[in-house]
């Protein structure tokens, strides 16, 4: 069974930092797309950053570039997102997804969409006090 356990999420004043991690088991984690994602309160989910398991290859949003930083640990299945000069509007739930592709796979803006992927995680609150 595929799980992806999102989790780092809290409460934190703006300009703040968090990591949040995605642990993934039960699936092969090379030569994936894994994406995090945000979905605040009466708004759509939005694509925050992604990652290439392959490649290490990276894309972030607009709204995040040069705040959050996304990084990998193959060895552990392990996803990251660091979260630095954290604003109110990131006050969101946050997930995990990871894509099914079994090859090689650079990360483009469209990785910041919700089709390339079928498995996710549970979500991870996270909340910026202003």
């Amino acid at each position: 069974e595929v799980q992806l356990q999102a989790s780092g999420g809290g409460l934190v004043q703006a300009g703040g930092s968090l990591r949040l991690s995605c642990a993934a088991s039960g699936i092969f984690f090379g030569h994936r797309a894994i994406g995090w994602f945000r979905q605040a309160p009466g708004k759509e989910r939005e694509g925050v950053s992604c990652i290439s398991s392959s490649d290490g290859s990276t894309y972030y949003a607009d709204s995040v570039k040069g705040r959050f930083t996304i990084s990998s640990d193959n060895a552990k299945n392990t996803v990251y997102l660091h979260m630095n000069s954290l604003k109110p509007e990131d006050t969101a739930v946050y997930y995990c997804a990871i894509s099914p592709s079994t090859s090689p796979v650079t990360v483009a803006k469209h990785h910041l969409s919700s089709w390339p992927y079928n498995y996710w995680g549970q979500g991870t609150l996270v909340t910026v006090s202003s």
